[in-house]
């Protein structure tokens, strides 16, 4: 038993009762890191499907804004050139409004002249043969001239 208890007391069996002890520390931490992990891993899927369940929640709302965003800058493009085109209509009645404007107006349109002046008319030769065109149809039942037209139609393609 002296030989036991000395044994259980010498450096050599100290050393090698610490080592045993380090290695077991050692394989604990090694397997709790292990279990660590597997833990994180099913951690990070479920953050994964939360994550993932959000985007899906997310995507139809996100669309949703994005066309009404569309849709309001449209109608604002609109709202801006109806208020343009207010605005010209506005510079329109007020040339309207002054009587040189006006009689400018009346003269080129209607072909009016003053007193005094004389007014000429320029015909275009190719005007009056459609006009002379025009009169003949006139006397024509309205089948021919839908025919006729049809077969000018046809012959425009070709």
């Amino acid at each position: 038993m002296a030989v036991k208890d000395r044994d259980r007391f010498s450096t050599a069996t100290r050393l090698r009762v610490l080592g045993e002890q380090t290695a077991a520390r050692v394989y604990r931490s090694q397997t709790k890191r292990q279990a660590r992990r597997s833990r994180l891993t099913g951690r990070a899927a479920l953050l994964a499907l939360v994550l993932c369940s959000l985007v899906v929640a997310l995507a139809y709302p996100m669309r949703q804004y994005v066309s009404q965003r569309a849709e309001i800058a449209d109608v604002q493009r609109r709202q801006q050139q109806a208020r343009e085109r207010v605005e010209q209509l506005r510079d329109l009645k007020a040339r309207w409004q002054d009587d040189a404007y006006a009689e400018q107006q009346i003269r080129d349109r209607l072909h009016y002249v003053l007193p005094g002046e004389t007014g000429y008319v320029v015909i275009d030769p190719g005007a009056a043969k459609q006009s002379r065109a025009d009169l003949r149809a006139a006397h024509r039942p309205w089948y021919a001239n839908v025919w006729d037209g049809v077969d000018k139609s046809d012959a425009s393609d070709q």
